[in-house]
């Protein structure tokens, strides 16, 4: 992983309890506390860049949402592995 947003998002959701989310402007205050609102777009492109591999989930509202097509508020999180 040499993106470091990639990077943080996945230490921070290592540091969650299992299915827990985060929240993208905590990556972006992480990568640039002076500037995090700029930083915001790019984050919530990596987010759905990561989504479209299936390696995150963006969620609305506790829902899963289409990484192609949202808009407003998303949480970040890992996506539920399948019980074996």
């Amino acid at each position: 992983m040499s993106d470091p947003i990639e990077a943080e998002i996945f230490d921070q959701l290592a540091k969650r309890d299992p299915g827990k989310s985060i929240c993208p402007s905590e990556v972006a205050k992480a990568i640039a506390p002076e500037r995090w609102q700029r930083e915001m777009g790019k984050v919530r492109a990596v987010a759905t860049g990561l989504a479209r591999q299936g390696r995150l989930v963006i969620t609305k509202k506790g829902k899963p949402v289409n990484p192609e097509a949202f808009k407003g508020v998303i949480r970040l999180k890992l996506p539920e592995t399948a019980p074996e």
